[in-house]
C-alpha cells in the first residue's frame, strides 16, 4: 500500500488507522471550521474535510494519499453541534442530546494528486435520559472540548449513557475506518 497521510490531529482517527495497520504519519494544516450557511449537514462535513486535506495538499505538495475527516453532530434536521466553547456550552449540549436520537455524520475527503473520493457516513445515536449531575460529572472528568457533540462514545458517557446506535460505531469515534480502508485501495489502482 502507498504511503498514507492523515490530515488530522485527533488522537482517535489516528488511534483507528493504527488498529486497521495502515501504516500512515500525520500532517496537518490548521484550517477553519467555516462552512457556507444553509448547506445541508452531510455536505458540511465534507466540504470541512476536503478544505483540510486540499491544504495539507497545497503546503506539503506531496503526491501520497491524504486522508482528511470532519465528524458533526446533528440534532433535529440541522441544528449542528459543534464542539463545546466551555464547560457550560459542553453541558447544555448534553442536556439537549440525553434522551433524544441525533445523527453523527462523518465526511471523509481521500485525495492522491488530482483523484478525489469523498463521502459522508451517518450513523443514528440515541441517549437515554441522563441527569444534569451526571452530565456535568462526564464533563468535568473527562473534558470533551474536542469533541463534536460535547461527546466521546467510547468514554464514560457513551458505555452508559447511549441507548441505541444505528450504523458505524467507529464513525461516532471519528472515522468509518473499514471503508476508509476500502476507498483508499480504491483511489491507489
Amino acid at each position: 500500500m502507498k504511503k498514507i497521510i492523515l490530515a488530522s490531529a485527533s488522537p482517535r482517527r489516528k488511534q483507528l488507522l493504527e488498529w486497521a495497520e495502515i501504516p500512515f504519519e500525520v500532517k496537518v494544516s490548521n484550517t477553519s471550521e467555516w462552512f457556507p450557511p444553509g448547506m445541508p449537514p452531510e455536505e458540511v462535513a465534507v466540504y470541512i474535510a476536503r478544505e483540510k486535506a486540499k491544504a495539507v495538499q497545497a503546503e506539503t505538495g506531496i503526491e501520497e494519499i491524504i486522508v482528511a475527516a470532519d465528524t458533526i453532530v446533528v440534532l433535529g434536521d440541522q441544528n449542528i453541534l459543534g464542539k463545546p466553547v466551555h464547560r457550560e456550552d459542553a453541558v447544555s449540549m448534553l442536556l439537549a442530546l440525553a434522551g433524544e436520537k441525533h445523527k453523527v455524520i462523518t465526511g471523509v475527503v481521500i485525495l492522491q494528486g488530482d483523484k478525489e473520493i469523498s463521502f459522508a457516513d451517518t450513523t443514528e445515536v440515541e441517549f437515554h435520559d441522563l441527569t444534569e449531575k451526571q452530565i456535568e460529572f462526564y464533563v468535568d472528568k473527562y473534558k470533551p472540548y474536542d469533541k463534536a457533540g460535547a461527546y466521546a462514545i467510547q468514554e464514560w458517557i457513551g458505555v452508559v449513557g447511549i441507548r441505541s446506535i444505528k450504523g458505524d460505531f467507529y464513525n461516532v469515534m471519528g472515522l468509518p475506518v473499514s471503508r476508509v480502508v476500502r476507498e483508499i485501495q480504491a483511489i491507489s489502482l
